[in-house]
């Protein structure tokens, strides 16, 4: 019988690079007007020497492109743009050339942690969250290369309601929001009512439209970083 874990645990970090230190096209994602938000939607690191990375860039992501190009250390860079304000690019990268990287890669990529994706990458700096065992959390920071600076936002026992909003529903709440969505009520056009919730969950009409109201707010506030706290 395998030896039992200690309770998981999520942690909210922020990561602030070194922008000297950083290669260009980073720096770029980081701290450039013309990007709102940079995502790092996933990654692969199934090759000993090269990783690959797959972001989506909402601005301009033609000079990230061409820094990425130029920069030692990237093997290709191939870029979708789309119509609308969002664009995406896989990068090929020798973690060895890039130490933001492959430092922070051996920190991270260890037994018992998980990086949830995507990273978010805005105002200089990376947030991301990590669910693991406490000691894995542990031996990643004290790791972490001195390109990066991580900060610890918060430590919560997994799951919490930051990773899953659903965990602060009462059961009531979830079986209405369910029903819902399966009656089509948050359909466009709509193809339910909230009195048609009401006769799935054998209740009155006014009950549902609260426990739908109120699942809802839970749903919306815990989107927003709001703390709720009503029933």
């Amino acid at each position: 019988m395998p030896g039992l874990r200690p309770c998981m645990k999520h942690i909210r970090i922020t990561v602030r690079p070194d922008l000297d230190r950083s290669p260009p096209f980073l720096e770029y994602l980081l701290d450039a007007s013309d990007v709102s938000e940079a995502r790092a939607v996933d990654w692969n690191r199934g090759d000993a020497e090269i990783s690959t990375h797959l972001y989506a860039v909402d601005g301009d992501i033609g000079p990230f492109e061409e820094l990425a190009a130029e920069t030692p250390g990237v093997e290709s860079v191939t870029v979708s743009p789309t119509e609308g304000a969002t664009s995406y690019a896989i990068l090929e990268l020798r973690d060895a050339e890039l130490p933001v990287f492959g430092g922070a890669a051996k920190a991270i990529d260890r037994g018992g942690l998980v990086v949830r994706r995507p990273l978010v990458y805005r105002d200089g700096q990376i947030e991301g969250h990590i669910v693991g065992d406490p000691a894995g959390l542990q031996a990643m920071i004290d790791e972490t290369p001195p390109t990066v600076t991580v900060q610890i936002e918060a430590i919560r026992q997994f799951p919490s309601a930051e990773i899953d909003p659903a965990t602060e529903l009462s059961d009531r709440q979830r079986e209405a929001l369910e029903t819902a969505l399966e009656l089509g009520y948050y359909d466009t056009p709509r193809e339910a009512t909230h009195e048609d919730v009401a006769a799935e969950l054998d209740c009155a009409p006014n009950t549902a439209s609260q426990h739908l109201q109120k699942g809802e707010a839970k749903l919306v506030r815990n989107g927003l970083g709001t703390i709720d706290s009503s029933p």
